[in-house]
């Protein structure tokens, strides 16, 4: 009997060797989209973009993605090359390097794991706390349309008020330099702290203009939140998305794969100022085969 993990590996697979011939033919995958071309948070390839970028960066495409958002690397830098180098990189596969992640302050606990499960061995990495201008600088540099906290340190009230203060200056300068700035959530922002949630005092206490929010779809439905009324509550301030699904155990899964309701959601893009989105599945047991198959759901969804 074939069971889950086998059946959703498969499926991948087998729709991975579908966008290549597509492709290969010409064909495209998104005719005439309402919403913008789908993109992939690169977070999800970590382990396979630093073993063989080249190769990577030719089967995202050739799946049909369009758009790129980076995370941090263990090479350093942006995968190990300078912003425009990847920017340069990207393109020679018809790839646009939209977004980055960077940290807000650095965060307290266990060292973080990859995909693979191994602890992540890092270099210094940059942060918007101590090197806001440098990471604004090279964002610019590398052309980019929007520079993105991905998580800060919220475990009190002050650290939140810290991260207030450093994401005005890093909205300012990021305004200076003609990109966006943007917040990407995970569940604390939408817990209490001392009464009050993160994610409230972000929107009342920074202007939309220096910080739109990058909402990730997955973490604010298990948090209880409902994307769409975030979107009528506040909108316009959600030009990034990450889309990604989970299931009734509340773990990431392939787009389609889970529990939510995604063409709900997109019906409200207009509502939301959705700009740019981006497929990410934490610790994907199969990245390139679960970004095929969610690349695949998503064209259903979207049609």
């Amino acid at each position: 009997m074939i069971n889950r993990r086998t059946f959703l590996r498969n499926s991948g697979a087998l729709a991975l060797g579908s966008m290549l011939a597509q492709q290969a033919s010409g064909m495209t995958m998104f005719h005439a989209a309402k919403t913008p071309p789908p993109g992939l948070q690169l977070y999800t390839v970590m382990t396979s973009i630093e073993e063989d970028l080249d190769g990577t960066l030719k089967k995202i495409a050739a799946i049909g993605y369009k758009e790129l958002e980076s995370a941090f690397s263990r090479k350093g830098g942006f995968y190990g090359m300078k912003p425009k180098e990847f920017a340069a990189k990207a393109k020679e596969y018809g790839l646009k390097w939209t977004a980055h992640h960077i940290g807000g302050a650095p965060r307290k606990g266990p060292p973080r794991t990859g995909a693979d499960g191994k602890p992540i061995v890092m270099p210094p990495m940059l942060n918007l706390k101590d090197n806001y201008q440098e990471a604004v600088d090279a964002a610019a540099e590398g052309g980019l349309s929007y520079l993105v906290c991905s998580s800060t340190a919220l475990e009190t009230l002050d650290e939140v008020k810290e991260a207030i203060e450093v994401f005005n200056k890093t909205g300012e300068a990021c305004e200076k330099a003609k990109i966006g700035f943007a917040y990407h959530n995970h569940t604390r922002e939408f817990e209490s702290i001392e009464g009050q949630t993160p994610f409230d005092m972000f929107t009342s206490q920074i202007s939309a203009d220096l910080m739109k929010m990058e909402l990730d779809l997955a973490w604010a439905t298990k948090a209880g939140m409902d994307p769409v009324a975030l979107f009528k509550k506040h909108p316009g301030r959600f030009p990034l998305w990450h889309v990604k699904d989970i299931n009734t155990e509340q773990k990431p899964v392939e787009v389609g794969a889970g529990t939510i309701d995604f063409k709900r959601i997109f019906a409200e893009a207009k509502t939301a100022g959705l700009e740019h989105f981006f497929v990410e599945q934490d610790q994907a047991p199969q990245p390139l085969d679960n970004i095929a198959t969610s690349f695949a759901n998503l064209k259903k969804i979207q049609s």
